[in-house]
């Protein structure tokens, strides 16, 4: 069982601000993923702040996704 993506905001430093459906609130930094593949689009702040709640997880303007469970597990 996963917790879903309810809210975010970008954040400066690559950082997003995350919000679950249990309300509990992290911070995700994307900074470590900005030379892996289509995560070198993020550099872009304009598709890096294009980032919105997606059914359960987070999508940006690029289609780039990623999974709640990598998100709460991996945020602070």
């Amino acid at each position: 069982m996963y917790l879903s993506v309810i809210g975010v905001k970008p954040m400066d430093g690559y950082k997003l601000s995350l919000t679950f459906e249990n309300n509990e609130q992290k911070v995700f930094d994307v900074s470590p993923y900005l030379e892996i593949g289509k995560f070198t689009e993020l550099k872009d702040k304009t598709i890096f702040d294009s980032v919105k709640v997606s059914f359960d997880s987070i999508e940006w303007s690029n289609q780039l996704d990623l999974d709640p469970e990598i998100l709460y597990e991996k945020s602070k």
